[in-house]
């Protein structure tokens, strides 16, 4: 929190800012594991179509979805700033399949607006909010509606 300059307190978070097709998104800092590089995974048969299958992670096995996939978004080759987002999704690490990783920045939280279905190209369900960062806007994720209840199972039970 910071104060202006008539010492009103401003609430701000601090996001992972990531590119998605034509969209930029946001997701809670606190969330974010760690940032890698793109690499092989491990596919499992019988896992839900947005799951990629599971990476080695440090001795750990991480299931990684395909943010594209899940969103409904057309099929994009991985190129070079292709990336593995890993996430905590309580009681999960995820790893989540971006385009590319932009940057780490503050938004004051008076600058979120509530999801409107016709800013993204992402179900509503999934949204938190917008954020207005100048003449760009943000979509800020919910992390736990990404995944249902379902899902979340399956992804357990690839450990």
């Amino acid at each position: 929190m910071e104060k202006d300059e008539q010492h009103n307190v401003r609430e701000e978070i601090q996001l992972v800012a990531f590119q998605l097709g034509e969209e930029t998104y946001g997701i809670d800092i606190a969330q974010v594991v760690e940032i890698i590089r793109m690499q092989t995974i491990t596919q499992i048969p019988g896992a839900p179509g947005f799951v990629e299958g599971v990476i080695n992670l440090r001795s750990r096995v991480i299931p990684v979805i395909d943010l594209r996939k899940r969103f409904g978004l057309s099929f994009r080759e991985d190129t070079k700033t292709t990336r593995i987002i890993v996430v905590e999704v309580h009681p999960h690490t995820v790893g989540m399949i971006v385009d590319a990783v932009e940057e780490v920045l503050r938004l004051e939280t008076s600058n979120i607006e509530p999801p409107s279905p016709m800013v993204a190209s992402v179900d509503a369900e999934y949204i938190r909010g917008v954020g207005k960062l100048g003449e760009r806007l943000l979509v800020l994720l919910d992390l736990a509606r990404v995944l249902v209840k379902e899902e979340k199972e399956v992804l357990g039970e690839m450990k």
